[in-house]
């Protein structure tokens, strides 16, 4: 019984504090989702299509980057290639957070992946790198995982049946970007993932002008490529 009750304290604790380490940077979730429901209600899309792609791709770059695409009747592979481009920056995440993951059970590390958002990263990086009990560490980044995927649909869902009723005015889509840069900013703090960011970026400007919007993928992978590249010099240096 002891050992039980330590256990639930463990996961509990983790919980409390990685909900109120993750509340202040969830709030830029909310007009994200907004603009996402919304683009895919402008794309076409009945409620139905809206929440189930919502719910099987969850990942609101994926989506608005694809849905030009769909509107158009782009072909399928391309669809496929920019979608799973637009997330590539997952395997990067999921490489550098996989050891705060060490001594919980592959089920749980399956559900973990699949909450896996930005802002979970850069909440979540540093304290399971520090912190020794899996069971807090699981409770700390579970809490970030499922609260993101709540506000996601719910959110998208009022974003989906509001898109003929929100003013443009409110320039929701400006409130996004500016809640994806709060994001940025921490995650950029160590060199390659901030030459990632930048020769991403700057390769998104340049080549925004290509056919069928594979500027953005094109950029991207130079992003991981230069990021990628930065660490091992990085690693060959302190050697």
């Amino acid at each position: 019984m002891q050992s039980s009750d330590f256990e639930r304290r463990g996961f509990a604790a983790g919980v409390r504090e990685g909900f109120v380490a993750f509340l202040p940077v969830s709030v830029g979730l909310i007009p994200w989702a907004l603009v996402v429901g919304m683009a895919m209600t402008s794309a076409g899309f009945t409620p139905l299509e809206a929440m189930g792609m919502n719910i099987i791709v969850f990942a609101g770059t994926a989506q608005l980057g694809t849905l030009p695409l769909i509107a158009d009747h782009a072909p399928l592979w391309l669809i496929l290639a920019t979608g799973l481009a637009l997330n590539l920056r997952f395997l990067i995440f999921s490489a550098g957070i996989a050891p705060g993951f060490r001594g919980i059970g592959t089920g749980w590390r399956w559900l973990c992946g699949h909450l896996l958002t930005d802002g979970s990263f850069a909440v979540c990086y540093d304290k399971l790198m520090q912190v020794d009990d899996p069971r807090w560490r699981l409770g700390f980044y579970l809490v970030t995982g499922v609260w993101s995927w709540l506000l996601w649909q719910s959110f998208a869902l009022a974003g989906i049946f509001a898109a003929g009723v929100i003013p443009k005015s409110w320039s929701l889509e400006f409130m996004a970007t500016i809640a994806l840069i709060v994001l940025l900013v921490p995650m950029a703090k160590s060199r390659p993932m901030l030459v990632a960011a930048l020769v991403g970026g700057g390769s998104a400007v340049l080549l925004r002008g290509m056919p069928l919007r594979l500027g953005v993928v094109t950029a991207i992978c130079l992003g991981i490529a230069a990021g990628f590249a930065a660490e091992h010099w990085q690693e060959k240096k302190n050697a």
